[in-house]
């Protein structure tokens, strides 16, 4: 229920009041089984931790951060210039400053539905018109052709994920490139978020590309999550005006320290990755066993089908201690499962025969 404003309050923007809430369900999640979230379900780099402990004092932290060390390392890692991106707080910040840089109040946003939540939520904090591409059911595929058939002069930013949260599906480079074509009078955000498990990148376009932009996150593959850290990558003309609409300071200094650690540690990266592909094969033969429909996917979790029990099933496993995330409002009767080690799809697996039983 809506608080009621007291008398004399004064309304926020329109915009802000037509918006639907956005609440997660972040509470009590401690010590199960997190297959809600898309998170690494085994925890970041050993390196990370040692790098936080060991830099972690009192005189530190009483100093505003300074990001030319972290910047340098971590252009060399995604193989551009520290000048073709700006850190920022989480891939919801690089959604935002996107937003704020180049969005006026009635211009038209491309999105697409279903798809993660902050594209519509920030477009519509901007104020601004937002036309949906909806993903073709049951199959989920990237509506490629509804996507540039939507692209018009009136289109002033398209936001899309690549591959798509919650679909799990993706689209190709040569797809990206007719969006990018079609959408010249546009800005273009391609969401890489799982782009460790798919493969397919742009980020080597962005200095051809004008209108490109390209983000990454810390939280998935890195395990980083509680950090809040991504990047937004561009040319460099580009970060010249999304540096003029961010605050300078939004990144705090032990989530890029911790990033540093991060790209380090390849092997770890590159050991979690083939460990979570193994596993996906898993949990997708597991669930043509039951007889559970699922959407092929690019990422670190699968849309499975559960028809008009899945918030019967999402709760059941709930009380094992396994957590999944139930998107009927999006996707009628479906539930995401994120996937972790073969030896957790296996519970997974075990607990999910159990409840799937007539």
């Amino acid at each position: 229920m809506k608080p009621k404003l007291p008398r004399g309050a004064i309304k926020p923007r329109p915009a802000v009041l037509a918006m639907a809430p956005y609440s997660p369900p972040t509470a009590g999640r401690t010590g199960k089984l997190r297959l809600d979230f898309n998170e690494n379900t085994v925890g970041s780099s050993p390196r990370v931790i040692a790098a936080l402990k060991e830099r972690l004092e009192s005189g530190r932290l009483a100093v505003y951060p300074e990001y030319g060390e972290a910047k340098a390392a971590i252009a060399r890692y995604f193989h551009v210039q520290p000048a073709q991106f700006v850190f920022t707080n989480g891939t919801d910040e690089a959604i935002q400053v996107f937003l704020n840089t180049y969005i006026d109040d009635g211009q038209e946003v491309l999105v697409l539905k279903p798809a993660y939540a902050m594209y519509r939520f920030y477009a519509e904090v901007a104020g601004a018109r937002i036309k949906e591409v909806v993903y073709p059911q049951p199959d989920m595929e990237f509506p490629l052709a509804e996507v540039l058939a939507a692209i018009t002069p009136e289109t002033r930013a398209v936001l899309l994920a690549n591959p798509n949260n919650p679909t799990g599906t993706g689209v190709s480079l040569l797809g990206i490139e007719r969006i990018l074509h079609r959408a010249r009078k546009a800005v273009v955000l391609v969401d890489e978020a799982y782009y460790e498990f798919s493969g397919v990148t742009a980020l080597a376009e962005i200095e051809r590309v004008p209108n490109l932009f390209v983000s990454r996150t810390f939280s998935k593959v890195f395990g980083m999550a509680a950090m809040r850290l991504g990047c937004l990558f561009s040319h460099e003309a580009n970060i010249a005006f999304l540096h003029k609409a961010q605050s300078p300071y939004s990144v705090n200094s032990l989530a890029v320290e911790a990033a540093q650690a991060a790209v380090e540690d390849t092997a770890y990266i590159e050991n979690y990755v083939a460990e979570v592909l193994a596993a996906r094969e898993l949990l997708c033969v597991g669930l043509e066993k039951l007889g559970i429909g699922y959407v092929p996917s690019s990422a670190n979790f699968v849309l499975a089908r559960i028809g008009v029990r899945a918030v019967e099933v999402r709760d059941k496993l709930r009380g094992q201690g396994i957590l999944v995330r139930d998107r009927s409002y999006e996707a009628a009767g479906c539930v995401r499962i994120t996937v972790g080690t073969r030896e957790q799809t296996r519970r997974l697996l075990d607990a999910l025969a159990e409840i799937w039983k007539p």
